[in-house]
């Protein structure tokens, strides 16, 4: 019994060395995590890095799932409903080191400008975030150069967490519909 305890604490510190994970998972680990809150200190962390939302092409990262008849016709789109699972990279070049994908959904939600309905988690797939998760949920008005979106919750290293997440467009071809955002974030958490 000793060897088999001996084992299963090297393997769970040898997995989560592999995978990157500093924070223990499970709801044992996340109740040890809530009773030790009182005495946690409140941190910011500011976060750099693209956005990259294709719609073009053979490979799109974000696909259409919904549209009424008339969003075609519209100048804003209002009804498109897009499900996305795009790059974010460390640079805004298309090669650019990956460090996660922003999954989730948005929606043109406006009759009077092209404003987006924005839900969505950040997913950290490298360095020293990996394994974490920040949630978006907002309004973002594409045209307009910065557009604040709130930061709603998060898992991981960045369990709930609150801040902004600031988008300015770095490149958008009108024709495909492709973009690359740059984005800026600052997050309060624990």
């Amino acid at each position: 019994m000793e060897k088999l305890c001996t084992f299963l604490i090297l393997y769970s510190s040898v997995h989560a060395m592999a995978h990157g994970n500093s924070v223990d998972e499970g709801p044992e680990a996340v109740q040890e995590w809530f009773k030790n809150l009182p005495n946690a200190k409140e941190k910011v962390t500011q976060l750099h890095f693209y956005f990259h939302d294709i719609v073009s092409g053979k490979n799109p990262s974000a696909i259409t799932v919904a549209e009424s008849n008339s969003s075609l016709d519209s100048p804003t789109m209002f009804g498109v409903i897009r499900m996305m699972d795009d790059a974010l990279t460390v640079g805004p070049e298309p090669d650019s080191k990956i460090i996660g994908r922003a999954q989730g959904i948005y929606g043109s939600a406006s009759m009077e400008e092209i404003g987006l309905l924005m839900t969505l988690n950040l997913v950290f797939t490298h360095g020293k975030y990996n394994g974490s998760t920040l949630s978006v949920l907002g309004h973002n008005p594409i045209l307009h150069k910065y557009r604040e979106m709130p930061i709603v919750g998060g898992s991981g290293v960045f369990r709930l967490a609150r801040g902004i997440a600031t988008a300015n467009t770095v490149w958008f071809n009108a024709t495909s519909q492709d973009a690359v955002v740059e984005y800026s974030v600052i997050v309060l958490h624990y």
